[in-house]
């Protein structure tokens, strides 16, 4: 039996009247694929999502997020996306920092939340992260994650997803456990590559030493020496308190703001606290987070005290090595003037010379340094302190980074008529070793 089609009245065959298909070979194929059809509920579709959350929520404290790529290139892609601010806490021979973030939580009254890492098409579980919302205010949260990453026993996937976690936060904290000192070198020397080579917005670290480390200060300024980071090591913490207060207090100082330290939600009052114990090793590998939603009380923390007012102007700083090194970088021919900066503040540390102000010479080398590092990380040429000669109409600029001062760079004016630039690089490269003493 045929039927005509009503445009051609041509006959076309009834596909009704058709023997039905021989088996193919993918029937079993095709019954794995087959997806049933799910209903979604209303209020799913009309809620908007959260403007800094990853992924969609499956439970009450659980997101998961489908990925078509390695975890830390697909949260990478989401960070450049949309653009959270959040601190992460990594592990330095320890295992803490999922102990820490459990502990602010209870102390503020928050849940622990969990980000799943699947793969796409199948639903395998790649890595699972953990953070927690600390309440800045009532309407704005302060983000934590642990980069000590779970469900996963692929050390690349965990070290891909930790260098995403830091290299996108504002403030970045490494926990040091018991390390020797060849092993913390070993252990931070991976990191300074890292930073140097990989996309790193970061520019704020934070070392907290769970154990006394006599050369942990010098090694972590080497982990960012010839970078734009800056990296400040507190005290030996013993106690979770501690760790918040410090955390704290960086945060406070990266956005000039006062936080709030987290309590507890019972109203009651809490007790004098009572000294720590004095032990004869303090913290080898973890923190002691068996502690209830009191241990961080406000009697427990260290007193609150107002900021400065975040125009006031800093005061300038000094260091007499810095005095020398740039009054011999005027001797030499053709220079003009120099001046020592803190990349940070844009402020000047020590000058020497005549021509513009040190104040103007520094603000406007940090400026440089600032467009050539944009510049750099925008075209993925790396993230190393850029070390740039220009040439003006009658004069050169050289920027280079100040060996053994991290966060610091030296600008000078050379004279163009009198100055042989290539010449005037060396000699100011032989002039290092005046920074050892």
């Amino acid at each position: 039996m045929s039927i005509y089609s009503s445009r051609t009245g041509n006959p076309s065959p009834d596909y009704r009247d058709t023997a039905p298909m021989e088996n193919d070979g993918w029937e079993s194929t095709r019954a794995q694929t087959a997806l049933a059809t799910q209903v979604m509920n209303r209020d799913d579709l009309e809620r908007p999502a959260a403007p800094q959350d990853i992924g969609r929520p499956v439970d009450d404290h659980v997101r998961e997020l489908f990925v078509s790529c390695a975890p830390g290139e697909a949260l990478q892609q989401q960070f450049e996306h949309l653009r959270p601010d959040f601190i992460a806490v990594h592990d330095l021979g320890t295992r803490s920092s999922r102990q820490l973030l459990r502990g602010i939580a209870a102390a503020c009254s928050r849940p622990v939340h969990k980000l799943m890492l699947r793969r796409q098409g199948q639903g395998t579980p790649l890595a699972s992260i953990d953070y927690v919302d600390v309440p800045l205010t009532a309407q704005q949260d302060l983000r934590l994650y642990s980069t000590d990453v779970a469900d996963t026993s692929d050390a690349a996937t965990a070290h891909g997803v930790a260098r995403t976690l830091l290299a996108f936060s504002q403030l970045g904290v490494m926990m040091v456990g018991s390390l020797p000192a060849a092993t913390l070198n070993t252990t931070l020397r991976p990191w300074h590559e890292e930073v140097i080579r990989s996309p790193w917005h970061n520019r704020q670290l934070l070392l907290l030493p769970l154990t006394n480390n006599a050369t942990l200060v010098t090694q972590g300024q080497d982990m960012v020496r010839g970078t734009a980071i800056t990296l400040r090591t507190t005290p030996v913490v013993t106690r979770p308190a501690d760790a918040w207060n410090f955390i704290n207090g960086s945060w406070n100082r990266l956005h000039g703001t006062v936080t709030a330290p987290p309590r507890p939600a019972a109203a009651t009052p809490t007790p004098a606290p009572t000294p720590a114990p004095t032990r004869p090793q303090a913290m080898q590998d973890t923190l002691p987070m068996g502690i209830d939603s009191t241990a961080f009380a406000p009697t427990n923390m260290l007193p609150l005290r107002p900021m400065p007012d975040v125009l006031a102007k800093p005061e300038p700083m000094h260091d007499e090595v810095l005095d020398v090194y740039v009054h011999q970088i005027c001797e030499l021919n053709g220079v003009v003037g120099c001046c020592v900066f803190d990349i940070g503040s844009g402020l000047p540390v020590a000058s020497s010379g005549s021509g513009a102000p040190p104040a103007e010479l520094a603000r406007h080398g940090r400026t440089l340094l600032t467009a050539m590092g944009s510049s750099s990380r925008t075209l993925g040429l790396g993230h190393t302190l850029p070390d740039a000669a220009i040439t003006l109409g009658s004069h050169h600029l050289l920027l280079r980074s100040v060996d053994k001062h991290s966060g610091m760079a030296l600008i000078t004016v050379l004279d163009r008529t009198n100055a042989n630039l290539t010449l005037a690089r060396l000699q100011i490269e032989r002039l290092d070793p005046l920074l050892d003493r």
